[in-house]
């Protein structure tokens, strides 16, 4: 046991993240304040929560009035805004049942949980095995960071949970290993992969996954934290492919910024968690409801989604005019809706720490060599056209 506290002077924080060197201490809409009264374009969006932009009204209004009302409650109880989330969610997809937790860790979390016990319970089998994809991204838990088909991620958290298999992403050899394997009881993957390097699952190959799955009785699960919530330009990615997974997990813009995740299922599935099998102290709390509840009536009374899919299609095409004009810094553009990425033949943070330090324009990198591209959903047409001017001066350097 270690006794003595260390004589030298830390930072409090713990050194788990690389931060760049500003403090925001405001933000609406678009864009952010630094503490030295800097105004910066956000298109970080917080890694894709922000879908609405920083405070929208109309969930600030909701959450005014609750904070005056009810913070917290025991799931213990029923909590009409959980209620009424979940019946929104329900209604939006292709699922009947919602569980609330945190965060998108956490929802990835309750699936794996809930694709074991369904496999025990209903398929008899007690030692299946989930797959994933290689550099796919499901979360920092110890199972989660399993899931998570990435070395970097797990090196260090050893011994990891047993109970994964890794196959290739968008390769048909993995559709057939799938269709082969008696001990797969699911198939956990995102419709994009957002940390990996904003790959696009292709379509055909979702759909022979998919096939295999129902032929088999396989469960499909599908990570939509990233791309849930409308990034993609439909309210789940899951949409565009023509399928129905069996559990789908979403959190980041559910709550427009206030920590929550979900875990919908069908029914089939959702039964085999009753009382006592899971549970969460916080998850589906009346605050983190009724963000979720306002975020979902703003984008339906807003046309968010129409707006998401109007603003990706003018982005894409003036970073695809930047590709044509610097083929020799720009390799490729690619992703769905307003989850862009850039694929660069350099470094990708050095025009990400331009970008902030020359133009105050903020974006994320997805790998070495991608450029992240994550603005709200409601951005408008001067803002892209900042950021890609910018990024023009950025390139012509």
């Amino acid at each position: 046991m270690l006794n003595t506290k260390s004589a030298e002077k830390v930072f409090p924080v713990m050194s788990a993240y690389g931060r760049f060197p500003i403090t925001i201490v405001k933000g609406k809409g678009s864009y952010v304040w630094d503490d030295t009264g800097k105004k910066y374009l956000d298109y970080t969006a917080g890694i894709a929560v922000l879908a609405l932009g920083h405070v929208p009204d109309a969930v600030e209004a909701v959450l005014k009035k609750q904070l005056d009302t009810l913070w917290h409650c025991s799931n213990l109880f029923h909590i009409a805004s959980q209620e009424k989330l979940a019946a929104m969610l329900a209604d939006l997809s292709c699922c009947d049942q919602v569980f609330f937790c945190n965060s998108g860790a956490e929802a990835n979390e309750a699936a794996i949980k809930l694709a074991r016990r369904y496999a025990h319970l209903i398929k008899h089998k007690e030692n299946g095995h989930i797959v994933t994809f290689e550099h796919s991204f499901h979360g920092r838990t110890i199972a989660t960071l399993t899931a998570t088909a990435q070395k970097k991620i797990q090196d260090g958290f050893g011994p990891l949970v047993p109970g994964f298999r890794y196959l290739p992403f968008n390769s048909e050899e993995a559709v057939q290993a799938i269709a082969e394997d008696s001990d797969c009881i699911a198939v956990m993957l995102e419709m994009i992969q957002g940390e990996g390097g904003v790959l696009p699952a292709d379509k055909p190959w979702i759909e022979a996954l998919a096939k295999v799955c129902g032929e088999k009785g396989i469960l499909l699960i599908v990570d939509e934290v990233q791309t849930g919530i409308g990034r993609t330009g439909t309210l789940f990615a899951y949409e565009q492919y023509g399928i129905e997974p069996d559990i789908v997990t979403v959190a980041k813009a559910l709550g427009s910024g206030i920590p929550i995740g979900a875990v919908l299922a069908k029914k089939a599935v959702s039964q085999v968690f009753t009382p006592g099998t899971h549970g969460s102290t916080f998850g589906g709390n009346p605050f983190a409801t009724a963000a979720g509840v306002a975020t979902l009536e703003t984008f339906k009374k807003q046309n968010v989604l129409e707006q998401c899919r109007k603003n990706a299609a003018s982005l894409t095409e003036k970073l695809n005019g930047l590709k044509k004009k610097y083929p020799g810094a720009i390799k490729e553009v690619r992703g769905k809706g307003l989850l862009i990425g850039v694929e660069t033949f350099a470094p990708a943070i050095e025009w990400v720490n331009q970008l902030r330090e020359e133009h105050r324009v903020l974006v994320l990198t997805a790998g070495k060599n991608v450029l992240r591209v994550l603005p709200p959903l409601v951005t408008n047409e001067a803002e892209i056209g900042y950021f890609t001017e910018a990024l023009d001066k950025v390139l012509g350097n």
